[in-house]
């Protein structure tokens, strides 16, 4: 029962009472009979009245709460004036006008952390309250190659993605670098924050790559360019005394000439080898940018096998192509992709220790991407992290140039790209354009 119903109740028994009660007294004294109605009716006239000034109020209160309830915060009401009822409107006034205040601030603030969230350079994922992924921004999709609907409602162990896997494991307010194939570098963070007060996380990845390497290259480029010129000013003078030397051979001895000879030759040869090795260093560090033009990549495969198909033959390895019948164009810079192709089929060569080898090049359009696998020795797991690493070799006599210079060449065509050996024991560089 609502309270303005019970008022209402309680003057209608009162005034029903006090009339019964003045009928009693009607044969006994009229005069006071009337008076006593008079009184009754008056009293009646102030109760409608004194029921109204109480439940305008709570009429009031009762609108204002429903406008509340249903988040219309530009519900105001008008003075009546009278004292108590415009005091309770002004407080109410008041309250609404800094609730739609605050919704307003919250509501900019929450489009504006959104509209910051999406256009962000840093992937971002908000799991809810039970650790599942609840939202990502574009970059994040971006980063784990992923749609929004693999992502969305799933646990961030269960994606499948290598850098998903380490972000779970990264500890909350805790921070790891992650690196992948030895070329991409990502820094994960996790940390929480309270909503509706319990605890949510939120994970941020941050590719490190571009600065990473752009770094590392200043740094061996300079320390290489300081290399060069220090080789280079020694290496003519030394072979200008040589060869000076080399006018006085006939003052010698018959018996002594020879040997004389042997070892000048030896040594003009070891320094022009020297030069060479650090022109080819140096060769990473001037790398010009690619003149790209449309180009069939088939003929790119075609030329790359003429040109080391006699290598391979001499080791009895056997090279083989897979091409589509249509043309796969390509906007790149052929001369320097040749190069690439030609380091990664002698790699590929010299992987292979046994006749019988195969060396596969397997081009498809959709993605536009090339693939050489051979069936040589593995590439150890451990050693797959350090592959593109600056002038980083397996090889005994390596000098790690030809893979830096590859990675060179692709970065600047923004072609992405992979070394691995695979669980069918197929060594594959992957090449997406």
């Amino acid at each position: 029962m609502t309270l303005r119903t019970q008022y209402i109740l309680l003057i209608i028994l009162l005034h029903l009472t006090t009339l019964v009660l003045s009928f009693l007294i009607f044969d006994d004294n009229k005069i006071f009979f009337i008076i006593s109605e008079a009184v009754i009716l008056l009293s009646l006239y102030f109760s409608i009245r004194l029921y109204r000034a109480l439940v305008q109020p709570l009429q009031l209160i009762l609108s204002g709460v429903e406008a509340i309830k249903n988040k219309d915060f530009n519900v105001k009401f008008l003075e009546t004036g009278k004292k108590e009822m415009d005091q309770l409107i002004d407080v109410y006034n008041r309250m609404i006008d800094q609730l739609r205040e605050e919704r307003s601030v919250q509501e900019e603030q929450h489009y504006f952390l959104d509209k910051l969230i999406q256009s962000s350079p840093t992937g971002i994922l908000i799991l809810d309250y039970d650790g599942l992924i609840e939202r990502i921004n574009p970059k994040g999709l971006d980063l784990l190659a992923l749609t929004k609907e693999k992502v969305i409602g799933q646990d961030i162990k269960n994606i499948g993605h290598p850098i998903a896997l380490e972000a779970a494991l990264v500890p909350v307010g805790g921070a790891k670098t992650i690196s992948l194939n030895g070329l991409r570098t990502f820094k994960c963070q996790k940390s929480q924050f309270i909503d509706r007060g319990f605890r949510r996380q939120f994970i941020m990845i941050e590719e490190l790559t571009e600065d990473i390497l752009r770094t590392e290259k200043r740094a061996y480029g300079k320390v290489i360019r300081m290399m060069a010129h220090e080789v280079n000013n020694s290496i003519g003078p030394i072979n200008s005394i040589l060869e000076a030397v080399l006018f006085y051979k006939n003052e010698l001895k018959e018996e002594h000439r020879v040997d004389f000879e042997q070892a000048l030759k030896v040594a003009t040869e070891r320094n022009d080898r020297l030069n060479l090795f650090m022109r080819n260093f140096a060769n990473v560090v001037r790398l010009p940018q690619p003149h790209k033009e449309l180009y069939d990549l088939r003929k790119l495969v075609e030329s790359g096998i003429k040109l080391m198909k006699v290598t391979a033959e001499k080791k009895g390895i056997r090279l083989f192509s897979d091409l589509p019948a249509s043309p796969v164009q390509a906007s790149v810079d052929i001369y320097q992709l040749e190069q690439v192709l030609v380091n990664i089929i002698k790699n590929a060569i010299e992987a292979i220790e046994t006749p019988g080898g195969r060396i596969e090049l397997k081009l498809d359009k959709s993605p536009t991407s090339l693939i050489v696998r051979n069936n040589g020795a593995p590439i150890l797991k451990e050693k797959e992290q350090e592959l593109f690493s600056p002038f980083f070799s397996t090889k005994k006599d390596g000098q790690g140039i030809g893979l830096t210079l590859t990675r060179e060449i692709l970065m600047n065509h923004e072609a992405s790209f992979s070394l691995t050996t695979r669980e069918d024991g197929w060594t594959y560089f992957e090449i997406v354009f």
